[in-house]
């Protein structure tokens, strides 16, 4: 039961990331089509705007998670941001010589420091640190 609970805890924060990020990108794609819609270079503003929606969505997968699991929370925390940090590394590589290097490697580092604290916002309101 154990296994299945923190299974859970960190099913939830991740799809907390997906959803963010999936509406986040939508209202981009919207609310400001040219952005998105240049070739090579991204715009300042696109760049901004996501790795900051990235990060905020992070941290919301990191607070859900830590709020989600029981025992140790931060071990959870710290397992959803390995396993996001993976997974950025590789969507890093898929988009190799789409998008400068730079915002690549941005984007892998900001979202599992953004778990991180989200992690330690909700084990900060628990009054673990």
């Amino acid at each position: 039961m154990v296994t299945l609970h923190a299974f859970l805890a960190l099913l939830t924060g991740f799809a907390t990331i997906v959803i963010l990020v999936a509406f986040a990108t939508a209202s981009l794609r919207l609310l400001t089509p040219d952005w998105v819609d240049t070739k090579g270079r991204p715009s300042p503003g696109y760049v901004i705007v996501n790795l900051g929606s990235s990060f905020l969505a992070a941290a919301a997968g990191g607070y859900v998670t830590a709020w989600a699991a029981t025992a140790n929370p931060l071990q959870h925390v710290l397992m959803l941001a390995i396993a996001v940090l993976v997974l950025a590394a590789l969507a890093a590589l898929q988009t190799r010589g789409k998008q400068p290097i730079v915002f690549q490697l941005a984007m892998v580092a900001i979202s599992p420091i953004g778990v991180l604290a989200g992690g330690l916002a909700r084990m900060k309101v628990l009054g673990i640190l």
